[in-house]
């Protein structure tokens, strides 16, 4: 499979689980994951016409943005420790998992500082996984609001990453319930509707559940030893 077949039968799955769940495909923003992919893979991607790239670390996020530059809109969608944040700031259009204060603060003294403001999702461990970041379910909507006061910084939504699926299925409580709390969140930030869930092995689950954004890698790019 070529990286524009991938890209073509992912477009056309998740064309279909917008339609199931009645909204039009271009609701959906495919993020191309390209974790651990060199450049010139990378662009393959590109000439197929993808147009998010989303980067699980920073300093390969970095290298990426330095090889590539503007032909693309880069997420940063990995765990972000704050002495990282310069590495990401200024290229970012979207940073998927802000869980903690802190972070927040950090980002928004440097992107104020060079009179930017970065939009940010919380991420919510809606599964109380141990080994998964995120802020808990219960305490998402204080920290959005905590974080949209801070200068520099804008809350656009919320994004989730369930543990791996055996079976799709197993991924829908976990989408529900962030859609759920989506909900909530929007009655308090009406700007912040953005839905981040969804991957390769569950993307089509979590658009019927109302994701706004999937990040998708290995069904776009196969699970290949990256070359």
């Amino acid at each position: 499979m070529t990286v524009s077949e991938g890209l073509e039968r992912v477009r056309a799955a998740m064309a279909a689980a917008a339609g199931r769940s009645g909204r039009p495909p271009e609701d959906v923003t495919l993020v191309a994951v390209t974790k651990s992919w060199p450049a010139d893979v990378v662009v393959e991607a590109i000439q197929a016409g993808a147009t998010d790239l989303g980067e699980n670390r920073a300093q390969e996020f970095r290298e990426k943005v330095a090889a590539l530059g503007g032909r693309a809109r880069w997420h940063f969608i990995g765990h972000l420790q704050t002495n990282k944040v310069r590495y990401v700031l200024g290229a970012c259009a979207l940073v998927h998992s802000v869980d903690r204060l802190g972070l927040a603060e950090s980002i928004g003294k440097r992107a104020a500082a060079a009179g930017d403001e970065q939009d940010v999702l919380i991420e919510v461990n809606v599964a109380g996984d141990s080994n998964k970041h995120g802020v808990e379910p219960a305490r998402a909507i204080a920290l959005a609001l905590e974080v949209q006061g801070i200068d520099g910084v804008r809350v656009r939504g919320l994004m989730t990453m369930p543990p791996y699926p055996e079976d799709p299925e197993e991924s829908r409580p976990h989408y529900k319930e962030l859609a759920a709390l989506s909900g909530r969140l929007v009655d308090e930030l009406p700007g912040a509707t953005a839905l981040s869930m969804g991957m390769s092995r569950d993307f089509e689950v979590a658009i019927e559940e109302g994701a706004t954004i999937v990040r998708v890698g290995t069904a776009i790019f196969g699970a290949r030893t990256p070359r």
